[in-house]
């Protein structure tokens, strides 16, 4: 949105923005999560299949570990931060619009 009609509108615009950035992070985050659940997982099946362990007993071993928990712990708190964030920067995406179809016109009171 390169011009705004008023600062209203630019502060709604900024602050969507900032929040869509924030759900990004949060994003990575839950990933840099799943990606240390994956790879956790991968290197537990192997150690398990060295010490002669059965792939299912070492799932359930991995399912059991505090790492694995930990991981899709914080995996599914990032995701619902982002759904937050996501959430809370369409809401000022929306009001930012709504203000620019004023067309810079004062709201009624």
């Amino acid at each position: 949105m390169p011009i705004f009609y008023n600062d209203e509108e630019r502060r709604a615009w900024g602050l969507a923005e900032s929040l869509a950035e924030q759900a990004e992070e949060s994003m990575r985050e839950a990933q840099q999560a799943l990606e240390t659940w994956k790879t956790g997982k991968e290197m537990n099946r192997l150690r398990c299949i060295r010490k002669g362990i059965s792939e299912s007993d070492a799932e359930i071993r991995w399912s059991a570990s505090t790492t694995a928990k930990n991981a899709i712990t914080n995996n599914g708190f990032y995701v619902g931060l982002a759904t937050m964030y996501y959430g809370a920067a369409s809401a000022h995406y929306s009001r930012a619009l709504y203000l620019r179809s004023l067309g810079g016109r004062p709201m009624a009171a």
